[in-house]
């Protein structure tokens, strides 16, 4: 029992003092050429995108953030600058515990971040890759519906929706597989839940049930799992 009571008090000496837990995540890195902004630390808690932390910049564009983690999660930096300038930037990571490293500059605050640390983070940016192509390719054909010429022949504009649809069928079905591919990845059941959620109960199910127990035990895999149970509920 005193043994019991000791690990406590040397448990709760150590929250108190601050150190970190192998569930504490450290967001550091560097604003290129910042002179004086705020940056926060946000994410979505109860569907509300809140402000976790924040730090005031002048002069230094070096930074640093503590969190504790219940499990990987998308996280966002949110900066607003004060140099006439008033587009405000937000880049998109997913966070998990350990060092994560964010390097950007001012001007190129959300599309030049370079981030390191977070193995999650990996496949979002292979998930992004790829289905940036079928975007781009969307945006293409989108392009050629305005075209006066091919508007005049019924043909050629019935020819490019084709297309398209079928270029958006192949990015949903690549989501589809992304998901079952990686289902030891925190990335599979955030993109069931943000990607294709209006995909076929069947498809849905059988990503939650392939989730490694890890993953089916984190925050997006409650997420989906809870989801499914309500559209059952529905049908």
């Amino acid at each position: 029992m005193k043994k019991i009571l000791f690990l406590a008090v040397i448990g709760i000496f150590m929250i108190s003092c601050g150190g970190d837990s192998e569930q504490t995540m450290t967001v550091s890195g560097n604003v290129k050429g910042l002179k004086k902004g705020t940056l926060y630390l946000q994410k979505i808690q109860d569907t509300t995108l809140v402000s976790i932390d924040s730090l005031t910049m002048e002069g230094d564009g070096n930074f640093e953030f503590k969190t504790e983690l219940e499990s990987p999660e998308v996280f966002y930096l949110y900066l607003t600058k004060e140099d006439n300038n008033d587009i405000n930037d937000r880049i998109t990571f997913f966070g998990e515990p350990g060092n994560i490293t964010i390097d950007t500059s001012w001007d190129t605050f959300d599309t030049k971040a370079k981030i390191e640390g977070s193995e999650t983070h990996k496949k979002l940016e292979e998930y992004r890759g790829v289905m940036s192509k079928f975007n781009t390719r969307n945006l293409e054909y989108l392009k050629f519906t305005f075209d006066p010429q091919i508007r005049k022949d019924s043909m050629a504009l019935d020819s490019v929706k084709k297309l398209s649809d079928k270029n958006i069928l192949r990015g949903y079905l690549y989501a589809l597989n992304f998901a079952l591919n990686n289902r030891n990845s925190y990335i599979s059941p955030y993109i069931a839940l943000t990607e294709v959620p209006d995909a076929n109960t069947k498809y849905l199910d059988s990503i939650n049930n392939s989730l490694s127990p890890e993953v089916a035990n984190s925050k997006y895999g409650k997420e989906l799992k809870k989801y499914l149970e309500e559209i059952k509920k529905s049908e």
